[in-house]
């Protein structure tokens, strides 16, 4: 384990392990601009967003440079999977609803709903979306209600702009002011961050 240079790093640490949201997940699914997803982990992680799910079966996951992350990738967890329902099948054993981002008639206004629960957002690719498959397997599929001549946003905005209502909600009902986490969980989380 490492040792921490001052009291100061340490909390920081354990304050920003504590407010995690595990109950939280992000799913990128064929994301294949770097600075998209790049950006995506940093949102993440200024979210608290603990662990982002990656699909990747038609693109290749990009390389991101940690200048770009500003080291985001350390600090959030991930998974990999070849296929949709493969991951879906992980996240709905862990107890997750999946909403899938999709401009649709069919979709949902995200911000109708209560994202306080144990949610998976979807994010899809830059010029595809969110595959069928996806669309199809998800609980409900979302959008962001938009009044200009464009459709949607960039993937990135897409996923800042509803991770900050999800963080907006959760503020609200006290969720970053105790951890989903026991003790020994918090304790355990510390010291495998001590060792990045």
């Amino acid at each position: 384990m490492k040792i921490f240079t001052t009291d100061r790093r340490y909390n920081k640490i354990k304050q920003v392990v504590t407010q995690r949201q595990h109950s939280l997940r992000v799913v990128i699914e064929n994301i294949h601009d770097p600075h998209n997803v790049s950006a995506i982990f940093r949102t993440c992680d200024a979210m608290g967003v603990y662990k982002i799910s990656l699909i990747y079966n038609d693109e290749v996951f990009p390389k991101i440079s940690k200048t770009s992350s500003s080291s985001a990738l350390k600090w959030v967890e991930k998974d990999k999977f070849k296929k949709v329902e493969t991951c879906f099948k992980s996240l709905k054993k862990e107890g997750f609803k999946i909403y899938s981002t999709l401009v649709s008639k069919n979709a949902i206004n995200f911000y109708k709903l209560d994202l306080t629960e144990k949610i998976a957002i979807v994010m899809g690719n830059e010029s595809r979306g969110v595959s069928e498959e996806a669309a199809k397997l998800s609980d409900k599929c979302i959008y962001i209600p938009m009044y200009g001549m464009v459709e949607s946003l960039n993937v990135s905005v897409a996923a800042a702009v509803i991770l900050y209502e999800i963080q907006r909600q959760r503020k609200l009902k006290g969720m970053y002011d105790k951890s989903e986490l026991s003790d020994n969980e918090i304790e355990e989380q510390i010291i495998q961050w001590c060792d990045k």
